[in-house]
């Protein structure tokens, strides 16, 4: 299944004339071509699909997708066929089945990431 799955850009850069960046899943961070939304800038959120930043999307928006996401189950699934990129796995390993849980009071940044 692919689907369009909220992010944070954290980082924005050029690559041989290509708008690309990092994008925060959740704690997942993968690269997103950004061509598409050019007047993007650090912070947005936007819906990222098969590697490529496709809409930009507001805040709560953004926090309310992923956690219906999480609940529904796709986001570990998702996040791991989301192609390179990535500065850690998307599992952080077996012992952890929450690696990828949704908590809305905890800041973007560390979304997706064990609840200990």
């Amino acid at each position: 299944m692919c689907l369009g799955i909220p992010g944070r850009i954290t980082e924005i850069r050029d690559e041989a004339g290509l708008a690309m960046g990092k994008v925060d899943f959740g704690g997942v961070r993968k690269d997103a071509c950004l061509a598409y939304l050019p007047e993007v800038k650090l912070g947005d959120f936007v819906i990222v699909h098969v590697g490529f930043a496709i809409s930009r999307v507001d805040e709560a928006e953004a926090l309310k997708t992923l956690e219906i996401l999480d609940q529904m189950g796709v986001m570990t699934p998702e996040l791991m066929t989301m192609g390179p990129g990535m500065d850690q796995p998307a599992v952080v390993s077996d012992d952890a089945p929450g690696a990828l849980t949704f908590n809305p009071e905890l800041p973007p940044a560390t979304l997706g990431r064990p609840l200990a």
